[in-house]
């Protein structure tokens, strides 16, 4: 695991200031990882030999599965189905098949997630999305999202999909985001009904619903300002689509002040109500995007060939379920 990233104070053990870990003592960066280690065994089951033991099921299931085609197998990729699903063999392999069909159904997005793509590039400046460089008080990486930057005349549905795509993706390759899960923060205030012109109704739902399934990323804060009225069913649409576990993680704000309240300021943008001002923030962020784009470009050599391992019913009775296994797993 790395841990080259800016800390808050219950993290890194000081009392103010940014503090790259590249300064920190041996005994400090030793703390930080076995926290790290701490929850990955309370919270994901995750210990040295279920890992081990895992990560060689998934990688043979894998090789042996003719629906599947140039798959990463590393344990970086890996983990994070298997973390996502808290080690379970089975949940981890339809995750990834369920990860690997989303990346296919919302190709024009999932594909060529380069930052520098002129569109995406202009999001990311202007702070549409970005990350904040700090971590909250619970070790979370916090994004950002300010809506009202989102121009309708010059960007569209695919142009926001890939810019979200890009930012999820470069946050899940770092094994802390996998381990410790990410806390969303949006400024919605500048929503209007008009934004319902980027996807249909039918692709919304879609990316609500699949992209909960499908995106093995724990979202464990979901923390909305400024929720505009006429935009409130909507809101309440897309939260019909989710688990209930995702729905009650969800908090609104009427301001920006009550929004401190609950969320850390000094991992917020001082637009937000913290004190590093944004544009300094996305900078920042840029160098970390720029650091995995490789990465990211490389997942485009990755194939679904088929989506009949899918078990798509979680209602199904026990036996259907074990047939729907089975024939996953006739390679």
């Amino acid at each position: 695991m790395t841990t080259e990233l800016i800390i808050p104070d219950t993290w890194k053990g000081e009392t103010n200031g940014k503090i790259d870990t590249k300064t920190f003592t041996e005994e400090q960066k030793s703390r930080i990882v076995q926290e790290l280690y701490n929850i990955a065994r309370t919270e994901l089951r995750e210990n040295d030999n279920n890992r081990k033991q895992c990560l060689e099921q998934f990688r043979q299931w894998i090789s042996q599965n003719c629906d599947i085609e140039n798959c990463l197998t590393d344990d970086n990729f890996l983990l994070r189905f298997l973390r996502v699903k808290k080690f379970s063999i089975p949940m981890a392999e339809q995750a990834l098949l369920k990860y690997l069909n989303f990346r296919k159904k919302f190709r024009h997005f999932m594909y060529d997630m380069d930052y520098l793509d002129p569109k995406v590039i202009e999001l990311i400046n202007i702070g549409y999305i970005f990350a904040s460089p700090f971590r909250d008080s619970k070790g979370r990486r916090v994004i950002l999202y300010d809506l009202g930057k989102f121009d309708l005349q010059k960007y569209n549905g695919a142009d926001m999909g890939k810019a979200h795509a890009i930012t999820y993706e470069t946050l899940l390759d770092d094994e802390e985001n996998q381990i410790l899960g990410v806390n969303h923060v949006a400024d919605m205030g500048a929503v209007s009904t008009a934004y319902l012109t980027l996807f249909t109704i039918t692709e919304f739902a879609y990316l609500v619903r699949w992209g909960e399934q499908s995106f093995p990323m724990r979202h464990k804060e979901m923390n909305i300002i400024n929720l505009p009225s006429p935009v409130k069913y909507v809101y309440d649409f897309a939260k019909s689509n989710l688990s209930q576990k995702l729905k009650d993680r969800f908090t609104i704000f009427t301001s920006k002040e009550e929004l401190v309240e609950k969320v850390d300021p000094h991992c917020l943008p001082l637009e937000f109500g913290g004190k590093m001002p944004a544009e300094e923030m996305v900078a920042l962020w840029k160098e970390e995007l720029a650091a995995k784009r490789k990465r990211l470009l490389c997942f485009d050599a990755m194939e679904l060939l088929s989506d009949k391992g899918i078990i798509r019913s979680k209602n199904a009775p026990p036996s259907r379920r074990y047939r729907n296994r089975k024939s996953a797993r006739k390679f």
